[in-house]
């Protein structure tokens, strides 16, 4: 098999940047990684055959770069570069330097990446293809003075409220404001718009009406020079503030014709935008079955895998490939065909380094123990190992657990278990939350809609088991004298053995060791 590029230089870090370099190997090409100063020893860099230093911690002195990244892929004579997700995935600027240098892109093209990555321009495009739009304004809401604010307020009434107030160049949840009531838009509008210059560079707004309930579900696209297909959708609805916990694929309880009608509107998307790489079309679908197009990602997602593992596509050799110049595999392509009757059922949880128990508040610091879930059916993306730095400059995530099974049921199944296999210690991650999430029977009947976390989860007992965990491990600790394992806060598995106990723990952990200390006989 020939490669399809001598050497693809991968412009990310993480579990994205491990999962491109085993796809670049698998193809026999070679992978080049980058690195900031944070991220020296990760575990990305020693998985390259080259690796090269970029910068500084800080992202826009090292990965958000173009400079740095063309120049590591000109002085490592990479004839590709993939961006993975994030960072400048999204950029049309990284991809016309990239065609400027002789490098190959590997993504979308610069125009369909201006198209998709504009939200209002998508958004024109879609409504021009006959594709239903979430109601809301097609231009951009004007902000820049205050004299503009009444033409801002009529054009809010017209969408009509409640509404959300949402960054043209944005993700994430980024730039996004959630206006109950007339009084409340001015300063949604000054927030989101600060919030979306500091992001994205571009502080442009426009509005979208609210539909709720209803569930997040995208399709997943990929196009080449001659045709773009459909490999499933996901239901990603599990999310807190509009960022998404969980993702599973299929959408439960769509009918095969439901699949068929949204798929077919994914792909008039991409073909409107000339698209040739893997991108996603996202989607809201309300209680009566309609769906609602919300945005184009023109990348590959987080969440891909839950795809691969129904669709039995790999979406980073197919993203490669086409890169190349060649066609979609024939795999894929039978795939699409099978995708309204997809092969069994995927789940995947989004393992942070952030404390649940503390309204998910971030937790760097370094992982002292970590054992990954195996057995049928697991799959874990991982970018880190016993010994791995979590910077707090990054993005928190640190794995995905995914579970395949025949029916969803049998997925969740799986799900719980590799997550009481996994062992995590020396910083708080979101473990306990996806450990209470898979026992609740509303998340077991499924599915659920977007709001659901926000109206019924309650963080109470995790901080309660972890106030235990705490103190029993205090306690251990005095009465030994010496460093024994001991349980992760709220998590239920052990840390140990450690030579110390870890620097890196939460606010509310430390004070139970104390207590545990200073109450032991």
């Amino acid at each position: 098999m020939t490669p399809p590029f001598r050497r693809v230089l991968v412009a990310n870090r993480g579990e994205i940047a491990v999962r491109i370099i085993r796809a670049c190997h698998e193809l026999g090409s070679e992978a080049v990684a980058v690195f900031s100063a944070a991220d020296a020893g990760a575990l990305h860099v020693r998985r390259a055959d080259r690796a090269v230093a970029i910068g500084p911690t800080p992202p826009g002195e090292s990965y958000l770069r173009t400079d740095a990244l063309i120049d590591a892929a000109i002085r490592t004579e990479c004839d590709a570069l993939h961006p993975g997700y994030g960072f400048l995935s999204e950029q049309p600027g990284l991809a016309r330097t990239c065609a400027a240098a002789g490098i190959s892109f590997v993504g979308p093209d610069p125009a369909a990446l201006e198209l998709l990555g504009d939200k209002l321009a998508a958004r024109r495009a879609a409504r021009a293809a006959g594709v239903p739009v979430v109601p809301g304004t097609f231009d951009a809401v004007p902000v820049a003075r205050p004299d503009q604010l009444a033409a801002a307020l009529e054009a809010a009434t017209a969408v009509g409220f409640p509404l959300l107030v949402k960054a043209a160049a944005g993700g994430g949840g980024r730039g996004m404001r959630e206006v109950g009531e007339p009084h409340e838009l001015p300063a949604a509008l000054a927030s989101a718009a600060h919030e979306a210059e500091t992001a994205f560079g571009d502080g442009t707004l426009y509005l979208e009406r609210v539909i709720r309930p209803a569930r997040h579900v995208e399709v997943q696209l990929l196009g080449d020079a001659a045709t773009v297909i459909a490999l499933g959708e996901r239901d990603c609805s599990v999310q807190r503030r509009h960022q998404k916990l969980v993702e599973e694929a299929p959408a439960p309880s769509l009918t095969p014709a439901q699949r068929r009608d949204l798929h077919g509107a994914g792909v008039v998307l991409g073909r409107a935008a000339g698209l040739r790489s893997a991108a996603t079309a996202e989607f809201l679908l309300d209680p009566s079955g309609a769906f609602w197009f919300l945005e184009v990602n023109a990348r590959l997602q987080v969440e891909h895998g839950v795809t691969e593992l129904v669709s039995g596509v790999d979406l980073v050799h197919e993203q490669l490939r086409i890169a190349s110049g060649a066609s979609i595999s024939a795999q894929a392509l039978a795939a699409a065909k099978l995708a309204a009757s997809p092969n069994g059922h995927a789940i995947e949880v989004r393992l942070t380094a952030e404390d649940p128990g503390d309204d998910f508040r971030p937790s760097p610091g370094t992982i002292l123990r970590w054992s990954e879930p195996g057995g049928p059916g697991i799959r874990v993306d991982s970018g880190v190992e016993a010994g791995s730095l979590v910077p707090g400059a990054y993005d928190s995530l640190i794995a995905k657990i995914l579970a395949w099974a025949p029916d969803r049921d049998a997925a969740v199944d799986r799900l719980r278990r590799a997550l009481g296999e996994l062992e995590v210690g020396g910083v708080q991650t979101s473990l306990p939350f996806f450990l209470d999430l898979v026992e609740d029977p509303a998340f077991r009947a499924g599915p659920l809609d977007t709001g659901y976390l926000e109206r019924s989860w309650d963080p109470a007992p995790i901080r309660a088991r972890a106030e235990t965990d705490a103190t029993l491990a205090a306690a251990l600790l005095a009465w030994s004298g010496s460093a024994i394992p001991f349980a992760a806060a709220g998590s239920g598995v052990p840390f140990g053995p450690t030579d110390e106990v870890p620097e890196v723990v939460s606010e509310w952990l430390m004070e139970g060791r104390r207590e545990g200390v200073e109450g032991w006989p």
